[in-house]
């Protein structure tokens, strides 16, 4: 039966490997094939697949929610030119070709991950790199590195929200440990990153400025992501980071001559005025106790009752995701994105048919991820409902016993690398991860917080990002190259991941 149950996972990685179908071509061949297996197979009858269905419906709308608006708010944000004048300034700050990687391929990137994701990081980095002088190949790793310990918690958070509602278990109990892992993770980063840009030469020389930014950012996504307001935890730390390499920049300049930017102020506030006015509303409606009462007035959720199938699995009677309609992530990004784009509009900042652009962009970028993750969700959802996820955890509890932590971020990262995104990676394997901790008697929240930071680490090497970055960066059809020189610094940060979830284990955590 172990077999059976992992046939839908196994068929979208040879769809996706071999065949190099898209997510969400894939995620559907997968979720039918689980539509089937659990009904003829695993006896799940009309009842119970009508309430996975129904359950998957309001989990993938959880997710949904976030992954539009937030790349809705980007949109916003770009059309207005904010993404095109950080790109202008921070190249002129220093010609020391290691600082550049830090400052653009490290702390610029983190912060792009931070508000946008998607790919988008990589994207924009690329070409800035290559334009400094950085060969393709660099360009295109650098930034590769640089964002991928900030992605759980990037995108404004939508792969944690995955995290949530794939298992259901509170932000109090997850965000912590998940938070640290991925904060260590960013601490090596730096270094990885220089040693991508200029070798161990970089490294040696400017160890310093590595290790004061590794500590800035990942403190700040310890704290923020961890204790306070985790939408926003990837993007303040990469804030945190611009703000501490600007100031070590100016005393690394390099041997050549630096053109200084002119720092215009006021563009410079316009083009933060979008997350800032984000930043505003998350903590208002976090600490002000009658406005998030108020929004809070209108919830979305659904009961389920006991479900039991032919062979005697039962998931017990229990309420669904709950969805605050108007206090929700994906709300309160999308208030930003309205206020931004009025700002944006009344200061001149947008060209004819901007808005028409905005939307038409992101309906275009969102549509195919958003039929992967609906087919993702429902097919994890069926496989819950059926005991099939039962059976693959029991499997790999009796294979791997008490060394399953050290395998537990590979799997995250296993996920990413063949759907694409940490999202997906949680929508598929974070229910496997908990039940297995389950009956090995390990913590639930390490081992998640080994799944979706190793999601978020694997995610660097998934071939659809891979392909996105080296478009841009000049590295078109030669994707393999890229990948074989990202696969050494995956492999060593998920060591990292793995070591860590099993000291956190043996100290009891």
């Amino acid at each position: 039966m172990v077999l059976l149950a992992l046939l839908p996972i196994a068929l979208i990685l040879v769809l996706m490997l071999t065949f190099r179908w898209g997510a969400s071509r894939a995620g559907a061949a997968g979720y039918l094939l689980a539509l089937v297996l659990a009904w003829r197979v695993f006896g799940l009858g009309p009842e119970g697949l009508a309430y996975a269905h129904t359950k998957a419906l309001l989990l993938s709308l959880d997710v949904l929610l976030i992954v539009w608006a937030a790349y809705l708010l980007y949109r916003v944000a770009d059309e207005a030119g904010a993404i095109v004048i950080f790109g202008e300034m921070l190249p002129h700050l220093t010609a020391d070709r290691g600082m550049q990687a830090l400052l653009i391929g490290w702390a610029f990137a983190s912060f792009l991950q931070g508000v946008g994701g998607f790919g988008v990081p990589v994207a924009v980095v690329a070409p800035l790199l290559v334009g400094l002088g950085f060969s393709p190949l660099a360009a295109v790793v650098v930034p590769s590195i640089g964002h991928g310990w900030a992605v759980t918690f990037g995108s404004l958070g939508s792969s944690f929200q995955a995290l949530l509602a794939a298992t259901g278990l509170p932000e109090a109990v997850l965000a912590p440990p998940a938070a640290l892992f991925l904060a260590l993770a960013g601490m090596l980063t730096g270094f990885t990153v220089l040693y991508a840009a200029e070798g161990w030469s970089a490294a040696r020389r400017l160890w310093r400025p590595a290790l004061l930014m590794g500590l800035a950012m990942g403190g700040t996504l310890y704290l923020v992501a961890g204790f306070g307001p985790w939408h926003i935890g990837s993007f303040s730390a990469g804030l945190v980071g611009l703000t501490v390499g600007f100031f070590l920049a100016r005393r690394h300049t390099g041997a050549q001559q630096v053109r200084r930017a002119t720092f215009d102020a006021r563009a410079l506030a316009l083009a933060l005025a979008g997350y800032l006015v984000l930043l505003i509303i998350i903590l208002a409606v976090q600490f002000i106790a009658p406005w998030k009462a108020f929004l809070g007035r209108v919830v979305l959720t659904a009961s389920f009752p006991e479900i039991r199938t032919a062979l005697g699995y039962i998931t017990p009677a229990g309420t669904g995701r709950r969805i605050a309609l108007f206090r929700h992530t994906g709300a309160l990004l999308f208030y930003a994105a309205v206020a931004a784009y009025i700002l944006y509009a009344r200061t001149g900042r947008y060209r004819p048919d901007a808005l028409r652009r905005i939307l038409g962009q992101t309906a275009h970028k969102m549509m195919a991820s958003s039929v992967g993750i609906l087919t993702m969700v429902a097919m994890s959802i069926l496989m819950q409902h059926a005991g099939m996820t039962e059976a693959i955890a029991q499997g790999l509890a009796r294979a791997v016993g008490g060394a399953y932590p050290l395998i537990s971020p590979w799997i995250g990262a296993l996920g990413a690398f063949m759907t694409g995104s940490n999202t997906n990676s949680n929508v598929v394997f974070a229910a496997l991860q908990m039940r297995t901790a389950e009956l090995l008697r390990c913590s639930v929240p390490l081992i998640l917080a080994a799944q979706t930071a190793g999601g978020a680490l694997g995610s660097i090497i998934a071939p659809t990002k891979v392909i996105v970055g080296a478009s841009t960066g000049g590295m078109a059809g030669k994707e393999g190259e890229v990948m074989r020189h990202l696969g050494l610094f995956v492999a060593l940060h998920l060591l990292l991941i793995s070591l860590l979830a099993i000291l956190g284990l043996w100290l009891g955590l």
